[in-house]
């Protein structure tokens, strides 16, 4: 029945349990207000009194409509909205489900691994672009924008249970995603700018797509491992990470390159899947032919694979097994320098051999020359706002000279378990604070993508943690 009336007389035909349902929705309102920290948002709870109670917009006008049809369909269109409003808030506030679409983080995360992200774990943050389709994360099918970019909110991040630690797997915002190309996703826009020139990319739609930029929330989103934290040096030698000097342990499950030699025997097809060996992973080793290994001129097999210690293991127990070494820089032909972080700045830092590189912390001042500013431009410029300019040997942070910078954020430093195949901060440099989105709880379920349903479900994943190192 439609309401009519003024407000005392449509407040005095709301049933009790109409009352009882709107008081429980206005104490959960409240204390996501309070949450929030923005007490104008307090506003809205007008909308929810009329909804619930006085209805002097009519929200159910189809419920009367004398055709069957309107009423069919919006009853329809009714569902889908408050579906959609709810998977909004819980997206943006509670967690959300991702996809693992790589190898970097094998054999901890699997390629096929859905995981569920907690957000509440570092604190959710509140939208920067509120307005946004909840089920895509920047495109909606056929290429179109799945957001709107004004507005566009402050950073704010409200509190969570604690900060990100080393070791945890996190997931965030790709920081090189400011700008991409819509047809070719990796490398990333910097890196094909290094290797092609930014004229090549603009002046090439064909091959590169159309140039955008995104907002930081509208970014792809990464999971890669925590290594480094505000304030502290990250250095790489021979593939081994040093933070602050002293050597880190390695993740349990983490994946190096090795050279793997046998008399002439070829690895079975059954000995790779028990080893946890991917296609994808076996493919370093993929021939012209499409057959696996490399042959020497004594007979010999030679592979290229992703392996953790206790692959290694297994495969040095095989009696044809002459030899496993991990591989070095030198083996690998290796001239990633090219374009390991920050790409363009003449050094030599591998992605086995990197730095030392000091992460910036919220509240530091860093004393800046024309030798270190390469290294943290990007953070002044991109993440935190600023201009910057060098003329002769003076630096101007927003036209004015700088000897120092006081950083406003945090940043930390992130790398893949598969240490070798990995793009991680050795290739894009610091995640900001800002970009972090939150921690991956546990896998929902897992598709192997080398074999077809029902036998790629990996049931042996399903609902496990994670993240078992932390």
């Amino acid at each position: 029945m439609r309401q009519t009336g003024g407000l005392k007389e449509r407040l005095g035909r709301v049933k009790k349990t109409r009352w009882v349902r709107f008081g429980i929705v206005s104490v959960i309102f409240f204390a996501w207000v309070v949450w929030l920290g923005s007490w104008w948002v307090s506003i809205f709870w007008l909308l929810l009194a009329d909804i619930y109670l006085t209805q002097f917009i009519p929200w159910n006008w189809w419920k009367f409509s004398k055709s069957s049809t309107v009423r069919t369909v919006m009853s329809w269109v009714d569902a889908i909205v408050y579906a959609l409003v709810l998977v909004y808030f819980l997206f943006l506030f509670v967690g959300q489900n991702y996809q693992i679409p790589s190898s970097s983080l094998e054999k901890t995360l699997l390629t096929g691994d859905y995981l569920w992200v907690n957000k509440m774990v570092y604190g959710p943050r509140v939208p920067q672009t509120p307005l946004h389709f909840p089920l895509a994360q920047n495109t909606l099918p056929g290429g179109i924008k799945s957001y709107i970019e004004w507005p566009q909110w402050a950073y704010h991040r409200l509190k969570g249970v604690r900060n990100v630690q080393r070791g945890d797997i996190v997931v965030f915002n790709f920081p090189c995603g400011d700008t991409v190309t819509t047809r070719v996703n990796n490398p990333d826009f910097y890196h094909l700018v290094a290797m092609y020139g930014a004229d090549a990319i603009y002046s090439d739609p064909a091959t590169y797509g159309r140039v955008v930029w995104r907002p930081v929330d509208r970014r792809d989103a990464y999971v890669k491992r925590c290594i480094g934290l505000p304030g502290e040096t990250v250095k790489l030698v021979n593939g081994t990470v040093y933070i602050n000097g002293k050597a880190l342990p390695e993740p349990q499950n983490m994946q190096r390159n090795y050279i793997v030699e046998t008399n002439g025997t070829a690895i079975s097809e059954d000995l790779f899947e028990k080893m946890g060996v991917s296609k994808e992973g076996q493919s370093m080793s993929q021939m012209e032919d499409g057959s696996l290994g490399k042959h020497l001129p004594d007979g010999s097999l030679l592979y290229v694979l992703p392996l953790t210690k206790k692959m290694v293991a297994t495969l040095k127990a095989r009696p044809y097994v002459k030899q496993v070494e991990v591989m070095t820089d030198d083996q690998m032909g290796d001239e990633d320098y090219l374009m390991t972080y920050p790409v363009g700045v003449n050094k030599r830092w591998t992605h086995n051999n990197y730095g030392p590189l000091w992460i910036p912390k919220k509240g530091a001042t860093l004393r800046l020359t024309t030798a270190n500013l390469p290294y943290y431009v990007r953070v002044i410029r991109t993440y935190e706002g600023n201009t910057v300019e060098v003329k002769g040997h003076t630096i101007y942070i927003n036209h004015k000279p700088a000897t120092s910078y006081t950083f406003k954020m945090d940043y930390y430093w992130m790398m893949g378990d598969n240490r070798d195949n990995s793009s991680d901060s050795r290739y894009w440099g610091f995640v900001p604070e800002d970009h972090v989105i939150g921690t991956p709880m546990f896998v929902i379920v897992s598709f192997d993508k080398d074999k077809r349903f029902p036998a790629n479900i990996r049931w042996n994943r399903i609902f496990i943690d994670a993240n078992p190192d932390k």
